[in-house]
């Protein structure tokens, strides 16, 4: 069998099961840490609940993210997960959710390896998002998570460090409301409303213009020019003004 015969015949197994995001549907990925607790809290034992130093490594890996080839307008991350939105035309991989898939694990797996000096593993999943209610609701939601699993976090750490194992400090955790874990860290001495946003509410990635400077040999003046970058925000709003905030980005187009 010729080469370019047995190409065509094998290929169609690889490429059976293509799918591809059709045009004008929202494209957001969800990229999870695998197996991240015990890398963070038994390998390398980062500090519990919160590490300034975890947080800016997944930072590291959202930039690289939004600079690797694809046209990301807004990137979100709490904990050890990443939420991409893709612009509405994107067209990369003719919009395949296996290729999409498997670069972005990859492309995450890598960055946040070399960033830790181990490896650190990510996989990725793709929402396919109708309309611009749906992209910001699921932006809202993963927002309202994060507030969610920072009050579980802090509560359950303050339970950890006065002695409980693991198994007492999950246990006493079961059916406690919210204000019953607000009252927790308040008697550790924590006020919930006084921790860090971003840890409460994640991270916001988005792109930003700002004015550079420069000199024109040429002609010996000073000129100026408009550039882009990728601004952190650590003071997200929430609520229904992070519905707002988000919905800004979904008229951008760059």
């Amino acid at each position: 069998m010729k080469f370019d015969e047995l190409d065509s015949r094998m290929r169609v197994f690889e490429t059976a099961h293509d799918y591809c995001v059709l045009p004008g549907i929202y494209i957001v990925a969800r990229l999870d840490g695998r197996s991240f607790t015990r890398l963070t809290k038994e390998v390398h034992k980062f500090d519990s609940p919160y590490d300034i130093r975890f947080r800016d490594m997944m930072l590291a890996t959202v930039e690289h993210l939004m600079n690797c080839g694809l046209n990301i307008i807004y990137g979100y991350t709490q904990s050890d997960e990443i939420s991409l939105l893709f612009a509405q035309d994107e067209n990369s991989f003719g919009r395949k959710l296996r290729k999409l898939n498997s670069v972005l694990a990859g492309e995450a797996s890598a960055k946040f390896s070399l960033l830790l000096g181990d490896i650190g593993c990510f996989d990725c999943r793709i929402s396919q998002l109708p309309n611009k209610t749906e992209v910001v609701n699921y932006f809202r939601w993963r927002n309202e998570d994060a507030h969610r699993n920072s009050l579980n976090a802090h509560s359950y750490w303050c339970l950890r460090r006065d002695g409980k194992t693991i198994g007492e400090a999950t246990s006493m955790m079961k059916g406690l409301s919210v204000a019953d874990k607000n009252e927790l860290l308040f008697q550790h001495g924590i006020n919930f409303n006084d921790l860090p946003n971003w840890q409460k509410r994640g991270v916001g990635l988005y792109w930003e213009e700002y004015e550079k400077l420069g000199f024109n040999p040429v002609t010996g003046e000073n000129v100026s020019a408009l550039r882009r970058r990728i601004r952190r925000d650590l003071e997200l709003p929430m609520k229904d003004e992070y519905s707002n905030f988000i919905s800004q980005f979904l008229d951008i187009e760059f």
